[in-house]
């Protein structure tokens, strides 16, 4: 059997109560000092380092989600595609799938080359979100455009449209404009 310390008597007393110096638990001073160690790494990782993600970042990351999936169960608006334009989320997936399946005829960038470019202020089949949506899911076929829906799927050409719509307006030189004049849509 271990060897249990004694109570070392501290050597006064009150109100007739001697005082005793009990060491603490074994269990009770790993738990405190592992504490300790815990939140002093949690200060380092979140306050000083800023390596991991605030309560700012998760709200915004949260809301963002949010906002995709009321876009999945709510028909296709105006104000639901510029919403999803302005996160950050949504068009960075919009971008990828850009550069893999529309950078053949619109460019990396959208500048434009056996399609229309898509970052000036003509539009050949109306600078409405939901027309842009509507043409990106339906496709164009007399003019070569696909119908992208069946291939990727409402969400995936949801972010297209967003990705379309953010980049609208940025008026980068490539191919001539094509179609009529109908300005920013923002």
């Amino acid at each position: 059997m271990s060897e249990q310390k004694m109570d070392v008597e501290r050597g006064h007393a009150f109100d007739g109560i001697q005082e005793y110096d009990n060491p603490l638990p074994r269990w009770w001073l790993f738990i405190f000092y592992t504490t300790v160690i815990f939140g002093y790494g949690y200060w380092m990782h979140y306050h000083v380092a800023h390596t991991g993600a605030g309560g700012v970042a998760a709200y915004e990351a949260e809301k963002a989600e949010a906002i995709r999936k009321a876009a999945a169960s709510k028909p296709m608006t105006d104000d639901l595609l510029l919403a999803l334009s302005k996160d950050p989320q949504t068009t960075a997936a919009g971008q990828r799938l850009f550069v893999q399946q529309c950078a053949q005829c619109h460019l990396e960038n959208g500048s434009g080359k056996i399609g229309p470019n898509l970052t000036d202020d003509y539009w050949l089949h109306g600078n409405k979100p939901t027309e842009i949506f509507r043409t990106i899911s339906k496709g164009v076929v007399e003019k070569g455009m696909p119908a992208w829906e069946p291939t990727l799927g409402g969400e995936r050409v949801r972010s297209l449209a967003a990705f379309v719509i953010s980049h609208e307006g940025a008026n980068l030189p490539g191919k001539e404009p094509q179609g009529e004049r109908l300005g920013i849509i923002k």
